[in-house]
């Protein structure tokens, strides 16, 4: 049973060591949109290279995640967190250093695997580490923190392209990889499940991602023309029914098809993949919008997002505990109407546009919005399942809103009409945000549809996020396996996500 108390100095060290590891991604997941302009000028890359320097990341990231959290196990938890985060730095110093945009994609791409080690490890440390009585608190704290770094991250992004440049925004992680490391390999007690002998479901993660990648190359490449696009898009489509071919067959495959039997969990995936995809198109197209048409600086355009992550942070465990007393279908139905009126808004904002009175009130509309779906869709997702699988589930949830916004951010410049060139013309550029923030407004709308359709109502005793605090703008959060309170640690599936076989066991977690 793991003994380590939040109060020593060595629960300490391991609570600043997992802040600084997730800190890193998560960070990259936020700033790199506000410097996209500037990448854009000083590389000489089109619409396409920019939409391929978020999509590189976001493609491995998702299609690894749930592999990443199973190495953990098997190989141990620690381990595979030390070497994710050194993957990690060591791919943002090629980012930094980056002499064209081919070799920053590239490079993005790796960060991504670094990504998928590391993302997972965090949180399993400190269910694997501290003491049942303290753990609840634990991850209280990193949830928190976690989020006080997301929100922070625009602002810092903005700052060092406006400052030391663009390269910064990659070349900081290497600093907080260097602190990070030693701290966990001398603080930090090594775990892992030593008793799992299944194969790792490799086939499966590189079909998932290479249906992924095949399908974003012909979104973004489809204006080219070539025939490269159509043959890649049905190459990507088979990709994704020879992985579904795979997960049903396979003994111990690494997303178990039976867990969509629960019309629950598969209702609300699909609520995740709209929003998200939403999410994930707003974010990247709006930072350039601002910059572009408004004429905002990188500092500018990152302060001017903070309201979004500020509102999640502060307020969206308030939302939890209300979709406690009134059930998840009113919230997972109201939060996606507001979000899609705050993109509605944001067709006012264009080249003469006030931050007061036209840009603040989308973002607070929006971040209402956010604020009022994220912990409902993560406690529904988490029971409707079976207390074995509830990390499963979670880290489902999380590559699938990751995967959406993959897509949208893919698809979205080529169904609103944006040519190439079009973030080097404010004109053009606005007219295309419009288009596609209605676009994104339709998918919200869908997403509300399908949650009062299907979403049921709760079970009484059913299982609660973790991760209260939660500042992230591309994912739900990744939730931790826990039941019923006051009853001693069994086992903890420490990565949330399942292993090689996809199946968690109960992590009975003290609250």
């Amino acid at each position: 049973m793991p003994d380590v108390r939040l109060a020593s100095p060595q629960g300490k060290w391991i609570l600043l060591t997992t802040v600084l590891g997730s800190s890193m991604a998560m960070l990259d997941s936020t700033v790199v949109n506000v410097a996209l302009p500037r990448i854009g000028r000083d590389l000489d890359a089109d619409l396409a290279a920019l939409q391929w320097t978020v999509n590189a990341y976001m493609l491995t990231l998702a299609g690894l995640i749930l592999l990443g959290g199973s190495l953990g196990d098997r190989y141990g938890r620690r381990r595979v967190f030390v070497v994710g985060v050194v993957w990690f730095a060591v791919a943002s110093l090629l980012c930094g250093i980056a002499p064209n945009a081919g070799v920053l994609i590239a490079a993005r791409a790796l960060q991504g695997v670094g990504g998928a080690l590391l993302t997972p490890g965090s949180l399993a440390l400190i269910q694997a580490s501290f003491h049942p009585d303290d753990r609840a608190r634990a991850v209280g704290l990193w949830s928190g923190f976690g989020g006080i770094g997301a929100a922070v991250g625009p602002f810092l992004g903005g700052w060092l392209v406006d400052g030391p440049g663009w390269r910064w925004v990659f070349l900081l992680n290497v600093p907080l990889a260097l602190l990070c490391v030693p701290v966990a390999v001398r603080h930090v007690p090594e775990s892992g499940d030593g008793g799992r002998h299944g194969r790792f479901d490799v086939l499966g993660a590189a079909l998932g991602a290479l249906s992924l990648a095949l399908v974003t190359y012909a979104l973004i490449e489809a204006q080219e023309g070539s025939i490269l696009v159509p043959l890649t898009a049905v190459a990507g489509v088979a990709a994704g029914i020879a992985f579904v071919y795979v997960e049903r067959r396979r003994p111990d495959p690494m997303m178990p098809l039976d867990i969509f039997s629960s019309r629950q969990f598969t209702a609300v995936n699909l609520v995740t993949l709209c929003v998200y995809a939403a999410f994930g198109g707003f974010f990247f197209l709006a930072a350039l919008q601002l910059q572009v048409v408004v004429g905002y600086s990188a500092l500018g355009a990152g302060t001017a997002l903070l309201p979004t992550t500020a509102l999640m942070l502060l307020f969206s465990a308030r939302s939890g505990a209300l979709a406690d007393r009134i059930g998840p279908r009113i919230p997972l139905t109201a939060g996606p109407l507001l979000c899609a009126a705050g993109l509605l808004l944001m067709l006012r904002v264009g080249p003469d546009a006030s931050y007061a009175v036209d840009v603040l009130p989308a973002l607070l509309v929006l971040g209402l919005g956010m604020v009022t779906l994220v912990a409902p869709l993560t406690a529904t997702v988490l029971a409707s399942v079976d207390t074995a699988r509830a990390g499963l589930a979670s880290g489902i949830n999380n590559a699938a809103a990751r995967a959406a916004g993959l897509v949208a951010v893919a698809a979205l410049p080529l169904l609103a009409g944006m040519g190439e060139e079009a973030y080097r013309s404010p004109g053009a550029f606005d007219e295309a945000f419009g288009r596609a923030m209605a676009i994104c407004a339709g998918l919200l709308v869908l997403g509300a549809g399908v949650a009062l359709a299907t979403v049921r109502p709760l079970p009484p005793d059913c299982r609660k996020p973790e991760c209260l605090h939660h500042g992230s703008i591309t994912a739900p959060p990744l939730e931790g396996v826990r039941s019923k309170p006051r009853l001693s640690v069994e086992s903890v599936e420490g990565d949330g996500l399942g292993g090689p076989g996809g199946e968690g066991r109960t992590g009975r977690l003290g609250r």
